[in-house]
C-alpha cells in the first residue's frame, strides 16, 4: 500500500482528532495499524487530542471501613506461615536431652523411629537416630527441635553471625 498525499491528510486530520491507530487503519482501509503508527513516528507528529471520556478523571468510590483491610503487611509475609506456635512448648521435658537411643540401620526404620543421620554416610559405623519419635513428626523431639527451628530463631542466629 502505498501512501499518496489525500491519505496522509487523512491519517493526520484523524491522528489529531484522537482516534486510535487501529480506528485509523479502519478507516483508511487496505492498512494495518502498524503501519498507521509507523507513518505517524514518520511524520513526527505530535501527541493527539485527548477523547472525551479520558478528560474527565474518574471519581473513585470510598470503600465501607470494613471492607478496608486493619493490617498491613510488607513483600510476601502476608502468607508466611508460622512455624513458632508448634515447638514452643516445652510440655516434653526429654526434648532437650541428646538421645543416646539404639542407632539404627536403614534397613531398620520404620514410622516409629527417628530418621536423624548420625556421623558420616561413607563411614562403617553411619546409623540413624532409631529413637522414638515425636507424633507425624520423622524425627524425636530432640532432633525435631533441630530440623524445625522457628524463623525468627533462625533470622537471630543469622544476624548474630554477619555481626
Amino acid at each position: 500500500m502505498n501512501w499518496t498525499d489525500e491519505r496522509v491528510e487523512m491519517l493526520k486530520k484523524l491522528w489529531a482528532d484522537g482516534l486510535s491507530a487501529s480506528q485509523i487503519a479502519a478507516e483508511l482501509g487496505g492498512v494495518t495499524r502498524n503501519a498507521v503508527i509507523g507513518k505517524v513516528h514518520r511524520l513526527g507528529l505530535s501527541g493527539r487530542a485527548k477523547s472525551p471520556s479520558s478528560a474527565v478523571p474518574r471519581v473513585r468510590k470510598a470503600r465501607p471501613a470494613s471492607m478496608r483491610p486493619r493490617m498491613r503487611f510488607n513483600g510476601n509475609t502476608a502468607l508466611m506461615p508460622s512455624y513458632e506456635a508448634e515447638f514452643e512448648s516445652d510440655a516434653d521435658p526429654l526434648a532437650h536431652v541428646v538421645p543416646m537411643g539404639p542407632r539404627v540401620s536403614i534397613t531398620e526404620l520404620s514410622e516409629a523411629t527417628c530418621r536423624w543421620p548420625i556421623g558420616d554416610p561413607g563411614a562403617e559405623d553411619f546409623a540413624y537416630c532409631g529413637s522414638q519419635t515425636k507424633a507425624a513428626l520423622p524425627y524425636c523431639p530432640y532432633h525435631s527441635r533441630i530440623a524445625y527451628q522457628p524463623l525468627a530463631d533462625r533470622r537471630r542466629e543469622r544476624r548474630a553471625m554477619r555481626s
